[in-house]
C-alpha cells in the first residue's frame, strides 16, 4: 500500500472522494519529473506539517464508486462502517453518514446520484428494521425522538485532521462537518449548529427494541 502512489492522492479543503488518476501523486511525480516519494513528502509537510494522504483502496480498485452505488441501491445492502473507531490513526469512517448525504445525494459527479429520501431511509429506518430497532429510524407516534435537522445547501465535510486526545496523548484522526442545525437523541440535544451541547443520553441497546 505505501507504494501505491497511482492511487494516493494529496487531500485538499474540500476533499474529493472520487479522485481522478491523473491527481494522484505518481501523475503529480510525471508531470513534474520528480519522484513520487518526493511528491508524496511534500504533501505531508504542507501545512506546516500538517498535510495528509488519502489512498483508497477495495471499493475503489477501478478508479471509480461505480461499484459502491451498485452496493448501496442493492436492496440487501445495509449500510454502516464495520471497523468504524478501528483504526483511529489511519481512517476516519465517522464521516461516512455525511458523505452519504452530500456525495450520493448532490455532490457527484463522475456517475449518477441518488435519490435524498431513498439515502435518508436506507440509513435510519432500514439500518434499524435489519438490526430489529422497530422503535427508531421513523418519524412516528411511539418511536425514540432521535431526529436531525439539517440545512442540506450547506451540509458539508471539512478535510481530516489528527487530534490527541486519546489515553496517554494517542493519536486519531476526525472530520468536522457543517450544516447539522440541531440533533436530538430522545428528544434532548445533543448538537446545536454543529457544536456539541454536551448533552449525552445515549445508552448501550442490549438487543431487539420494540416500539412503545
Amino acid at each position: 500500500m505505501a507504494e501505491s502512489f497511482h492511487k494516493m492522492f494529496p487531500i485538499g479543503d474540500k476533499p474529493d472522494f472520487e479522485p481522478q488518476a491523473e491527481n494522484s501523486i505518481a501523475a503529480i511525480a510525471k508531470r513534474s519529473n520528480r519522484t513520487p516519494r518526493a511528491v508524496a513528502l511534500d504533501a505531508l509537510m504542507a501545512r506546516e506539517g500538517k498535510g495528509l494522504l488519502m489512498l483508497p483502496f477495495e471499493n475503489y480498485a477501478f478508479g471509480s464508486l461505480d461499484v459502491v452505488h451498485e452496493m448501496i441501491t442493492d436492496p440487501a445492502t445495509v449500510l454502516g462502517v464495520a471497523d468504524g473507531g478501528a483504526h483511529v490513526g489511519v481512517i476516519c469512517d465517522a464521516s461516512s453518514p455525511t458523505s452519504l448525504l452530500t456525495l450520493w445525494g448532490r455532490d457527484r459527479a463522475r456517475g449518477p446520484k441518488l435519490g435524498l429520501e431513498f439515502l435518508i431511509a436506507k440509513q435510519t429506518r432500514g439500518t434499524a428494521q435489519a438490526y430489529g430497532l422497530s422503535d427508531r429510524g421513523l418519524l412516528a407516534p411511539g418511536h425514540k425522538a432521535d431526529i436531525n435537522v439539517i440545512d442540506f445547501d450547506t451540509l458539508a465535510l471539512k478535510r481530516p485532521e489528527v487530534v490527541y486526545d486519546l489515553p496517554a496523548g494517542g493519536r486519531r484522526l476526525i472530520q468536522r462537518t457543517t450544516g447539522y442545525r440541531h440533533t436530538f437523541n430522545s428528544g434532548v440535544e445533543t448538537v446545536c449548529n454543529d457544536e456539541l451541547t454536551g448533552e449525552r443520553p445515549g445508552r448501550v441497546v442490549r438487543g431487539a427494541q420494540t416500539v412503545m
